[in-house]
């Protein structure tokens, strides 16, 4: 087994995985505080220290399980969620919409300027432009992922934070009532719906249509945006 292969591997997804999750969780601890919950800040959520933020499984196991089963095409990961007290917000509705979508809004700008600090691996060679060039190209896949991912709208994602937050309250109700069995829904769609399609014969893979897919078309975006494409 190629140990020196494997950790080289590892290296370059890890610490972009853990800025992308950090940077995540704590703006939405640091929009949180802003907008009138310090509830974040009181507990030490709000700082860019990734041992805060940890989940083993949602950030370590499962991005490494989905990695190595697709063959490197499908990586998600989570965080410890933020604790946010919704009622201490100055404009609950509101202020729910705009703390949710900080996480993804900061995925987002951090694929960015990863795509932007790719022009400076001109300034690099050898091992060192090569490990530095994964990890920017990485960075980039990684928050895209995680961006994408948590718009899905179905609690407890962002996404499903926004939707109750700018629905109709007839609408809004029963989405935010997914919200317990919301995580189930979401490992059903990762696992166990592509494992029957197999089965069937059919392609199931729902996580690759609703993520997997939109991730590929903004990279492209961000690629060209930045000069790259």
């Amino acid at each position: 087994m190629d140990w020196q292969g494997m950790a080289l591997t590892a290296s370059v997804w890890v610490l972009p995985v853990l800025i992308a999750v950090t940077f995540h969780e704590a703006a939405h601890g640091w929009v949180a505080w802003r907008l009138g919950d310090d509830t974040a800040y009181r507990m030490g959520r709000v700082t860019f220290n990734p041992f805060r933020h940890i989940d083993p499984f949602g950030t370590i196991l499962l991005p490494a399980l989905l990695l190595f089963a697709s063959g490197g095409r499908i990586m998600f990961g989570f965080a410890k969620p933020v604790p946010v007290d919704f009622r201490a917000l100055r404009q609950p509705r509101r202020d729910m919409v705009i703390v949710a979508a900080a996480g993804p809004g900061s995925n987002l700008i951090l694929a960015i300027l990863s795509a932007v600090l790719m022009h400076g691996l001109t300034f690099l060679s050898g091992d060192v432009y090569q490990w530095v060039g994964y990890n920017l190209v990485n960075s980039v896949r990684i928050n895209l992922l995680l961006c994408v991912f948590n718009m899905l709208p179905l609690p407890p994602l962002d996404g499903g934070r926004v939707a109750v937050g700018i629905l109709p309250a007839s609408l809004a109700r029963p989405l935010a009532r997914l919200e317990r069995a919301g995580f189930l829904i979401i490992l059903a769609a990762i696992f166990i719906l592509p494992w029957i399609g197999d089965k069937l014969g059919v392609d199931l893979n729902v996580f690759w249509w609703l993520v997997g897919v939109p991730t590929e078309y903004l990279m492209e975006i961000v690629f060209t945006m930045t000069g790259h494409l």
